[in-house]
């Protein structure tokens, strides 16, 4: 190995990202057992994970199970293993380089290009903060019979319990996040096992179809999904919160912190994979016993346990969706943090930031809700996933650039084999888009 690489990377000139809790976490030295290790890089993953099961995933993925069975299983494959690549290479570039994403395009790129990522960036955090909003919103309705507007409105609240947690440390936070993911994969769990999928069809789903493309409403659907589970603002949380860990800033440190942090994303996103596919074979149940239109997720709740002779089923569903969307409205919060103080280093306060962006969501949500009811939220639930979709050319190509380029990532720039692969996921993702633009501008 070059003497050089032995030595620390060029100290940061920039503040930290989050800097209250930058390098807070302990991390063991390299003679403790690797378990002990990777349990304390284990957490950044799961508070990504939480963007790929959001609610803005159930509409996509109720919606494609009760319309079109178990076919696009396939589209929630690819979307994941497309996730996995993404969040590795996001990990990779906060780790290796000191910066996180919105840092990284305020120092590399010209001004020309910052503003319109950053305004591309606030655009996709108001489109999750919908979704976050309108799945609390109609999980409150469902459990507790509260409506829709106050239920909206209720939602703001969960900036008290950000300031409350982090105000305890990350790892609070983190525990908080796992033990509301645990309780998502346990109702789903419970329902699969009632809905007793055929192996079969199962496995064609898994397999992609070209029916998939030929058929503008099921290419909708599935582009919907692959919005809803590569999240661009992820993108720009992961790569800051894997700096939480106090890993040792030197090339053999940072080159430690990136093997686990991929560890960790890469086991994180494969229990986001199976709750997603889970949401859509139960949701398969729909179409194999006639109720192929169910597409709402308030709809869905009212089927699911005549559907899956559960009695159960209903109240693990609401469960499950409340869980869902408080869990997002806190990696929302920090993402949005994030993305503020890096690409414009104006820093406000947590609770601040937090009621800005959910009052720009809450507006569109209360006047929908007021007009049309829960079928307007609902389209505007699926409409938000599809906005994400737009955005994620705007975060995937700067952190490509960024990842190959030696002069950000130094020693660790990734390799030309895994630039090709970045570059035509990018590649699939911008086809995808432009595709879906198309149809919706031909009507």
């Amino acid at each position: 190995m070059p003497e050089q690489r032995s030595s620390p990377l060029p100290k940061k000139t920039h503040p930290a990202s989050l800097s209250g809790v930058f390098a807070s976490v302990s991390v063991p030295k390299n003679d403790v057992h690797w378990i002990r290790r990777f349990l304390a890089y284990s957490g950044p993953g799961y508070m990504v994970s939480v963007g790929y099961m959001d609610p803005g995933n159930w509409a996509t993925d109720l919606q494609g199970g009760a319309q079109f069975g178990y076919t696009l299983l396939s589209v929630i494959v690819l979307s994941s293993l497309m996730a996995v690549v993404l969040q590795v290479l996001a990990a990779r570039l906060g780790i290796a380089s000191g910066l996180d994403l919105a840092q990284a395009c305020r120092a590399f790129l010209p001004p020309i290009l910052t503003l319109p990522l950053w305004a591309a960036c606030e655009l996709a955090i108001i489109a999750c903060d919908l979704a976050e909003v309108i799945g609390t919103a109609i999980a409150l309705q469902l459990l507790f019979g509260l409506p829709l507007i106050p239920g909206s409105i209720l939602s703001a609240l969960d900036a008290l319990l950000i300031l409350l947690l982090m105000n305890k440390g990350f790892r609070y936070l983190e525990a908080f996040i796992m033990a509301l993911l645990g309780t998502i994969a346990l109702c789903f769990v419970i329902q699969v096992l009632a809905a007793a999928p055929p192996a079969a069809a199962l496995l064609r789903g898994l397999a992609p179809s070209p029916q998939i493309i030929r058929d503008p409403a099921m290419l909708y659907v599935a582009i919907s999904i692959i919005g809803a589970t590569v999240m661009p603002h992820n993108l720009y949380l992961h790569s800051s919160i894997v700096q939480t860990r106090a890993y040792e800033r030197t090339y053999a440190g940072r080159r430690d912190a990136i093997r686990w942090a991929s560890w960790d994303s890469t086991v994180a996103l494969t229990l986001a994979f199976f709750v997603n596919a889970a949401i859509l074979i139960v949701a398969a149940a729909f179409h194999t016993t006639g109720h192929q239109q169910v597409a709402e997720i308030d709809e869905a709740y009212r089927l699911i346990s005549p559907v899956l002779g559960l009695g159960l089923a209903s109240t693990l569903f609401g469960l499950a969706l409340l869980a869902a969307g408080v869990n997002s409205t806190v990696t929302g919060t920090l993402a949005g943090q994030i993305i503020m103080e890096g690409f414009l280093s104006l820093r406000l306060p947590a609770w601040k930031r937090r009621l800005l962006t959910r009052s720009l969501a809450i507006v569109p949500v209360t006047i929908i809700a007021s007009l049309y009811g829960a079928q307007g939220v609902n389209r505007l639930l699926l409409a938000s996933q599809v906005i994400l979709s737009l955005q994620l050319p705007f975060a995937i190509v700067p952190l490509v650039v960024f990842v190959s380029n030696r002069a950000v990532m130094k020693e660790f720039a990734i390799s030309r084999p895994m630039a090709a692969v970045a570059w035509l996921i990018t590649a699939v993702v911008v086809t995808l888009n432009i595709h879906l633009l198309a149809d919706i501008v031909m009507g």
